[in-house]
């Protein structure tokens, strides 16, 4: 087993002050590798980067909603009103309201959405795994399963998304769990999830298509304003990228190739600047000011940045 290398540096005054190390995977159109840094083996928990495979499954057992909603469904939505409004029109639409809800309560991801929120309680809507949550009741009434325990591991649900993920990734999993959500939730190889997102991205089968076609046609629903996978979305047409907590993240391009890596420290601070120059292997860039990937910090005169070490 390789140990993780750095993936990133902080600069001060041209000098590496401190480094973000992982593991990083880079395959091309037919999931061979190109690039790697650190083990691509290693086992990780995908986190919510895992979504668009949960989603996938959701819509293989008869999950049909229109591409806004179903992006909500891979969401981690920062909690604005128009995720708040989108998840309670999906629940609508089966006969379920928010109580039906069973993700943790939190406040609004967002810096913006969570100030607007004010004072208010954490709720369950807000928390921003709710998309996913009433997609996956919504499947369970199309199936006529109990919705009362949807989040059990034994749940039919549960069992179809994980046969999903294992399917999708070529291999078991290492270690049943629970996510920061409260949906069960599998670890992999990074491998395994690179391997995964490429059947969604190059996969001709009509939920595969569903899956890309929602999120890289409704950005803003997947993540939000000025976040890093929104922003890259609508920049690059048919580009797919989706963070997941504890630092990783995965991206794909139909025809070019897939990027996936594991933050070590579980920081996202070099997300942006480990992404631009990821993505940038598999031909997929951006002229876009705020994806310029090179983040400074400071005052007047700026001497602290963000560098890929690659």
């Amino acid at each position: 087993m390789s140990a993780p290398q750095a993936l990133a540096h902080i600069i001060r005054n041209e000098m590496v002050e401190s480094a973000h190390f992982g593991h990083l995977l880079i395959t091309d159109e037919t999931s061979s590798e190109i690039f790697s840094l650190g083990d691509p083996q290693a086992l990780i928990f995908p986190r919510s980067a895992i979504k668009p495979i949960q989603a996938r499954a959701m819509v293989k057992l008869g999950l049909n909603i229109e591409p806004r909603l179903l992006a909500l469904v891979i969401a981690s939505h920062s909690g604005s009103v128009v995720h708040l409004a989108g998840v309670r029109e999906l629940l609508k639409q089966f006969n379920l309201d928010e109580s039906a809800l069973q993700c943790a309560l939190d406040l609004p991801l967002g810096e913006i959405e969570r100030k607007l929120w004010g004072e208010k309680p954490p709720s369950r809507i807000t928390m921003n795994c709710s998309g996913k949550h009433a997609g996956m009741l919504a499947t369970c009434v199309i199936n006529n399963w109990d919705t009362s325990n949807y989040l059990d591991m034994n749940h039919p649900l549960q069992i179809a998304i994980k046969n999903e993920i294992e399917s999708a990734a070529q291999e078991k999993s290492a270690n049943d769990t629970f996510d920061g959500c409260g949906a069960p939730l599998f670890a992999i190889s990074l491998a395994g999830l690179a391997r995964a997102i490429h059947s969604v991205v190059e996969g001709d089968d009509a939920p595969s298509q569903s899956i890309v076609t929602a999120m890289s046609k409704h950005p803003e629903m997947v993540a939000g304003n000025l976040r890093l996978s929104a922003e890259w979305m609508n920049a690059v047409p048919g580009l797919i990228m989706k963070e997941g907590a504890e630092g990783v993240l995965i991206a794909g391009a139909r025809g070019q190739g897939i990027i996936a890596f594991k933050v070590i420290d579980g920081s996202m601070r070099a997300h942006d600047v480990i992404a631009r120059a990821a993505l940038g292997k598999i031909a997929v860039t951006s002229e876009k000011a705020s994806l310029t990937g090179a983040t400074v910090f400071g005052g007047p005169s700026p001497k602290l940045r963000i560098r890929a070490a690659f």
